[in-house]
Order: structure tokens, then sequence, then C-alpha cells
């Protein structure tokens, strides 16, 4: 069975769309298998996300975050494993993909807005396309996330108008718009100026404190310490260390988390041999 419902997996009620209340959709991951040609990039990770939880992703370059939020909503598609999301099973061979995608929103690095089109016009062809909604409705939703990014001024501006941060904000509303169950970031603020960080980074915490689902990869400490339910320390393809965020980033019992995140905090600290 493609869509084989599971209560625990899901929370929230039925809300007009763009309203702003949350129907939050759980993640499990289970012995998931990622490889390219003969690098294997993800080595059986198993991994829970309840619904209206904040698991934040973390780890060095390269070790296989990023692959397992693509692999989420079949951007990559896994070896071996298996993916629900809400009340799909997203690595059934014959799940209804596009319909269980609508319920994901992702945000990139990059802000991959259109150029041509205004920012209210980003936040609306999806809905007319994908969701069939009438283009008063898709206006009056988009309208309301627009705003709720603190960005309803800038509605008729095009994207190369904006700062990095405001077209971050932008893509966001845009997933947004779709009503997701779920939100992925992939390192969203890491292509910014350090000056509009904070502006994106206080977005996610209003989506956290709404009720999204979000499964974040991040290199923002204070961010996972603060908001994630969670944190998740990979390497090498596999989960190293993972508990409540505060115990993972203050104390954390791995010696590999510990010289990350020293590494990380305190980056300009220099090992002297004796």
């Amino acid at each position: 069975m493609s869509e084989t419902y599971n209560s625990s997996m899901t929370a929230g009620t039925t809300s007009p769309p763009g309203s702003g209340h949350v129907q939050a959709a759980g993640v499990s991951i289970k012995d998931l298998r990622k490889s390219y040609g003969s690098n294997e990039v993800l080595k059986g990770i198993s991994l829970n996300v309840e619904p209206g939880q904040v698991v934040c992703l973390i780890g060095p370059s390269g070790s296989g975050k990023s692959t397992l939020l693509r692999c989420v909503n079949l951007l990559e598609k896994p070896n071996e494993g298996t993916i629900h999301v809400g009340a799909f099973e997203a690595t059934d061979p014959d799940v209804d993909l596009d319909r269980m995608r609508r319920s994901v929103g992702m945000v990139f690095q990059h802000f991959n807005l259109f150029p041509h089109l205004t920012v209210l016009d980003n936040c609306t062809i999806a809905q007319l396309k994908v969701l069939k909604r009438s283009a008063e409705e898709a206006r009056q939703v988009a309208h309301r996330n627009l705003e709720r990014v603190g960005l309803g001024h800038l509605a008729e501006r095009y994207p190369d108008q904006l700062s990095g941060g405001q077209q971050q904000r932008v893509a966001i509303a845009r997933s947004l718009s779709m009503d997701p169950q779920l939100m992925l970031f992939d390192e969203p603020t890491s292509a910014l100026d350090p000056e509009t960080v904070g502006d994106v980074l206080a977005v996610m915490r209003s989506l956290a404190k709404d009720g999204m689902t979000m499964l974040v990869v991040t290199h923002e400490m204070g961010f996972a310490r603060e908001v994630a339910d969670r944190v998740v320390f990979m390497d090498g393809g596999v989960v190293v260390e993972e508990g409540p965020a505060e115990n993972v980033i203050s104390a954390p019992t791995q010696p590999r988390t510990k010289e990350f995140l020293r590494r990380v905090l305190d980056p300009t600290h220099i090992e002297v041999a004796e």
C-alpha cells in the first residue's frame, strides 16, 4: 500500500489555505542506504521525527546530511530502506509521488526564484498549476504568507531587487503557500550575508512555534540549541549521536561529536602539541 494512514504520523486539524494553522506530518526513516556508484553516502540511517517536532541535522561537509534530506521527498532515490511521510510510504514504488510532494515544502541553499516573475507571482504560480486554485485565492494565500515572513510590502518587486535574505524569505513564503505538512531546510542561511541570516532564522523560529514539522540541515548551532527538539550529528554517512538539542550541543558523549563541535563553536582554537 502506498498510502497507509498512521494516526501517530499526523497531527492538527484541517484549516483554510494559507491560514498559518499547521496540519503537521511526521517522518519515519528506517535502514536508509544511498550510494553513488561505489561510494556509499548513507549507511543504514534510521530516524524518526514526530509531528510538530524540529530536528536539526549537523555534521561536517560530506557526511550525508543533504542527501538524507533530499531522499525524504525522493529528489534522490535511496537504494534500500523505507521512508514514511505522514500517510505516505515515500519509498513504495506505487506511491502517488506528486501528491506526497505537495505535502512537503523544501527550501534550498539557493533561492531558485523565477527572475522574470514578481515576488507575488513566484508565490502563486505553483498554487495555480499544481493545486488548481483560482487566481484570487492564490493571491490571497500568497499575500498572507508574504506578510507572515515580513515581506508583504515587497510583493510587486522582482527577485533581483531584493537582498539574499529577502529572497530566501520569499522562497519560504512560496513553500508555505502550498500548505505543507512538513518543511525541509537544506542549509538555508549558508549563502546569505551575515546581516540577513537573523531575519531568515526568525521566520523559521516562528514556523517552529506554530507547530510545523521541520527537518533542518544547518551549521547555525545557536538556532539548533534554541529551536530544535532534537539534534542529530552525522559523519561518514551514519548517525553518530542524537538527542535533545541542549544535551548534544552542550554535553556530547561521542568523541567525534565533541571534536566537531569544538571546531565549530571555537574555530580559532589551535591544538598545541606537547
